[in-house]
């Protein structure tokens, strides 16, 4: 048992696929904590904590950031998942992501390659995938995680880092960390401030998550809704000039399309 660190599931509702979220997180190489956070206690919820034998917290209804916030708050060790519900994990997952930690100077956040889930089918290759991997390039290299000029070029062409992927060190970050401002790039906006701090972001690039992608899902609905197109200018516009940050997300927003089923 790990005392290092925590999965968190902010679970939502009745999500069909929570299950195989908690089975992935709780059969890991490396036993440690799972516990599952949600502003919408339900007997669906309620049964699948008893069931795997799983603390369940229940917190005020709020906004995405405020569901993230609470999660990181209730995990004690200094390590944190934030599980997402629809999402699985690779049973080697926690194992990768200590070692990589270990080997890392004052690590901020530790973060992994992911697949696909379509369906049944995992998808380990198409343009988004291809594209998020090209802009991590330079971290690869474990000398280049404590470069705050690295992290910062990476991030400022787009949302490279999958947020169901990222461990965070609360010994590390200030806390809260998700800002309330936004409803799709609260994630990137949080890497975005961490980019600043002295300290590792630590980049496993091996693919140890899957992402579930379908209608439901609220970057699919923000896409189907065209919402995301001021978001992405807001954070790009963190790194470039307004023209600039427009010009860029002129060509960001067709990467965006993968996520249609």
């Amino acid at each position: 048992m790990d005392s290092r660190h925590t999965f968190v599931i902010p679970a939502y509702k009745e999500s069909a696929y929570l299950e195989d979220c908690i089975k992935s997180v709780i059969n890991q190489t490396v036993p440690g904590e799972v516990l599952i956070a949600t502003a919408t206690p339900n007997e669906h919820i309620k049964g699948l904590s008893d069931k795997y034998g799983i603390k369940l917290f229940v917190h005020e209804p709020g906004e995405l950031a405020g569901d993230w916030n609470n999660a990181l708050e209730c995990a004690d060790t200094p390590l944190v998942t934030i599980a997402h519900q629809d999402d699985v994990y690779e049973s080697n997952f926690r194992e990768e992501v200590l070692k990589a930690v270990d080997e890392a100077y004052k690590p901020i956040i530790a973060f992994t390659d992911y697949a696909e889930l379509r369906g049944s089918d995992k998808v380990t290759d198409n343009r988004n995938l291809r594209i998020k991997k090209m802009l991590l390039f330079p971290l690869r290299r474990k000398s280049a995680w404590k470069s705050r000029f690295l992290r910062r070029r990476v991030l400022s062409l787009g949302s490279a880092i999958c947020c169901p992927s990222v461990t965070i060190n609360r010994d590390n970050v200030e806390l809260p960390l998700f800002l309330n401002n936004m409803k799709s790039n609260i994630d990137w906006q949080a890497w975005e401030m961490l980019t600043r701090k002295d300290g590792s972001f630590v980049y496993i690039h091996r693919v140890l998550m899957c992402h579930r992608i379908h209608g439901e899902s609220t970057t699919s609905e923000l896409i189907g809704q065209n919402k995301r197109r001021d978001e992405d200018i807001f954070m790009f516009n963190k790194f470039w000039p307004m023209w600039v940050a427009k010009f860029i997300e002129h060509f960001y927003i067709k990467s965006e399309s993968s996520n249609d089923l």
